[in-house]
């Protein structure tokens, strides 16, 4: 029998994939005792200066109204500021503006709405994102799947193939969410001068801009000052300033579509909320450095991770992540990653996710090694690697 809650659901809402974090998550929480190497997030907390301006502000009765659709003004000028000191952007030069959402995940939605119609086509480049999936489809277009070489780097030839008359831009995410891996300065200009060629978008996620590694430089193509009319670029503080759940994310987009984004955030949003650009705007006061204090032992962590898989051999392949904090196993077997994750759960509690939800081929894992101590992912990370030995020989 056809579900009747289905019924009421639209085609397109219907078609789009259901979030598999949260799935995850509730397998998880249903098996006590399980360590979660699933949600990417850190394990330290935000700045005692977001705290304080929080409350210095909570009872301002400005708080109580709207403000600018784009975002506060002092706050625009403090993020125009970092952007031109750390990523070599400057807006004045760039003929682009900075503007303010309410976390990067609604930034790419606001960005896809804005330059795209029903049936357009968006590349992403496998293994992706999945929430950029989602927000592709939501929107009425397709996203087209270009899978990445085996160390999980961009094949621009590929990309260029998979252009048609429906395509509206190319989406990057450097260093990567799911594979933890950088793409080079060449690399991303390569693909940023298709788009310009091609009159497309790049769209370029940076969220993990200070999560990098092994001497590895971040390279933010929007830089670039002939890339700007084509170039968006997504930003978030989620991450390095642990403040995920403050839902505060900004964009760097071309002044030719400031209209569009005012229109699409008046409609979805009105304004960012005033109390998450306070906290934004103490975050940034306390600055790259507090980030980088507290980033730099993950290098350490992930070294452990690597080290704890070692014994898989080739039954388990990593391109080595050079950024974010995540490993992307691939795995030899004939089993599906969604078996194996629940498996894992049930049997040796710890939870991964499976590839598969971020349009990998094959069998594949991301694990997620930044939201615990190094004990605590040493102890998963040795459940991971017992599950796995014996699974993959069943």
């Amino acid at each position: 029998m056809p579900d009747p809650r289905m019924a009421n659901q639209s085609d397109r809402v219907r078609k789009v994939q259901d979030p598999v974090i949260p799935i995850v998550a509730k397998l998880a929480r249903e098996n006590a005792g399980t360590i979660s190497l699933g949600q990417g997030v850190v394990n330290y907390r935000p700045p005692q200066q977001v705290f304080d301006a929080v409350m210095h502000h909570a009872s301002d009765p400005a708080m109580d109204r709207y403000g600018p659709v784009l975002g506060q003004a002092t706050l625009l000028e403090q993020l125009g500021q970092k952007l031109a000191d750390e990523n070599q952007i400057d807006l004045d030069r760039q003929d682009a503006v900075v503007v303010c959402t309410a976390g990067a995940n609604m930034g790419f939605f606001n960005a896809v709405l804005a330059i795209t119609d029903p049936g357009d086509e968006v590349i992403l480049l496998a293994p992706f994102y999945f929430n950029h999936q989602m927000a592709i489809e939501l929107a009425g277009c397709k996203a087209v799947v270009v899978q990445t070489d085996h160390q999980r780097q961009p094949d621009v030839a590929a990309i260029a193939s998979a252009i048609t008359s429906k395509t509206r831009a190319v989406v990057t995410i450097s260093p990567n969410n799911p594979t933890g891996v950088t793409y080079d300065e060449p690399t991303l200009r390569a693909i940023n001068k298709l788009c310009g060629d091609q009159e497309l978008f790049h769209v370029a996620d940076e969220a993990y801009e200070y999560f990098v590694y092994d001497d590895t430089k971040h390279f933010s193509i929007g830089s670039v000052a002939e890339a700007a009319p084509h170039t968006i670029s997504i930003f978030s503080l989620s991450k390095a300033y642990a403040i995920a759940g403050w839902r505060f994310g900004y964009m760097v987009i071309p002044n030719h579509l400031v209209d569009a984004f005012s229109k699409i955030q008046d409609t979805d949003l009105i304004c960012p909320p005033l109390i998450c650009q306070i906290a934004a705007s103490a975050a940034l006061k306390a600055g790259r450095q507090w980030c980088m204090d507290r980033i730099g032992g993950l290098a350490e962590v992930r070294d452990l991770a690597l080290n704890s898989l070692s014994d898989l051999e080739e039954r388990c392949r990593i391109a080595k992540p050079t950024g974010a904090f995540y490993l992307f196993l691939d795995l030899q077997t004939d089993r599906t990653d969604r078996w194996l994750v629940e498996q894992l759960i049930l049997r040796y509690r710890v939870a991964v996710l499976p590839g598969s939800a971020f349009g990998a081929e094959g069998c594949s894992l991301r694990v997620s090694y930044g939201a615990l101590d190094r004990e605590s992912v040493a102890e998963g990370m040795g459940r991971l690697n017992e599950g796995l030995a014996e699974l993959l020989n069943e």
